[in-house]
């Protein structure tokens, strides 16, 4: 068994806060992250969004896709409404050979709200939990007759964040809604990551390692600030520069026989955290985890 690293291009490409990362290109992210040595890039919205330039563009810097982010609206939307509106992600991810798309509930969220504290987010009942996971496992199953397995991603500002909303959504739906595994939003949401990671090892796809800088999130917590306020204040970094036991998730995939991406996603203020300083730290981390661990990392 092996793994792949790959990266998200978020910090030097941030798709939310643009101003923030406004001296970086997207060209400069793909150039930068196959230089320290990842191998895929989750895709970012400043990628072309046809098929045919997207292939062109990853082939250009000699990487690979290892993912993306996808807005679900299935609160609004029936399900025949939903498989159409995420249609085309799938079938480019399809051609284009990603392992999963990263799919989260955005119709409710609060993540992309400024002026909204995190600690407002949406909060739903296990029942509601449950409803909303018998939808989300007919447009799951879709997915994978078409080729393509979802990867759920559990997101602060949104309805499912902390450790009971992981465990809701889980139990709620059937085996093609796999995991997209984030250590960073999961401390965030206040939940135990080695003890999430334990229960739900048999549904994990895909994994974001994501540090957190625990005084930025008591901050942000006490004092009711955005999920946005939060990237800019440093709440996130790469791995191994924050409080994260990253060797005791890496010993974790190797028991359970992992074979699928590590992904770095670690926005920031570049002005703080040069992407290319903090991508390379955080890709050297996850070597050295990795070979503690006896994870082979393929190529």
């Amino acid at each position: 068994m092996s793994v792949k690293i790959g990266i998200s291009p978020i910090a030097w490409q941030n798709d939310d806060l643009p101003d923030l990362t406004a001296a970086y290109t997207m060209e400069q992210a793909l150039k930068e992250s196959r230089e320290i040595g990842y191998t895929g890039v989750e895709r970012g919205q400043r990628m072309p969004h046809d098929t045919p330039g997207l292939r062109a563009y990853l082939d250009k810097y000699d990487i690979g896709l290892c993912g993306g982010w996808c807005s679900g609206n299935l609160f609004v939307n029936d399900v025949a409404q939903e498989i159409e509106a995420v249609r085309q992600q799938v079938e480019q991810f399809v051609a284009l050979n990603s392992p999963c798309i990263v799919y989260a509930e955005c119709s409710n969220t609060v993540q992309g709200q400024i002026g909204t504290p995190v600690n407002d987010r949406p909060k739903l009942t296990r029942d509601e939990v449950l409803d909303y996971g018998r939808k989300l496992s007919e447009v799951a199953k879709w997915m994978k007759d078409q080729g393509m397995p979802m990867a759920y991603h559990h997101h602060m500002g949104s309805f499912c964040e902390d450790e009971d909303d992981v465990n809701w959504l889980m139990e709620g739906t059937s085996d093609e809604v796999s995991l997209c595994f984030d250590t960073g939003h999961l401390l965030f949401g206040g939940g135990d990551v080695m003890r999430t990671l334990d229960r739900w090892s048999d549904r994990v796809l895909h994994v974001h390692f994501k540090d957190i800088r625990p005084e930025v999130v008591k901050d942000v917590r006490d004092n009711n600030r955005s999920f946005l306020d939060a990237v800019i204040a440093g709440a996130f970094t790469v791995p191994g520069d924050g409080c994260i036991d990253f060797q005791q998730v890496a010993n974790k995939l190797k028991s359970m026989d992992y074979n699928g991406w590590i992904v770095v996603e670690a926005e920031q203020d570049p002005a703080k955290a040069p992407p290319y300083e903090y991508s390379k730290k955080g890709y050297q981390h996850i070597l050295d985890v990795c070979a503690k661990a006896g994870l082979e990392i393929e190529s």
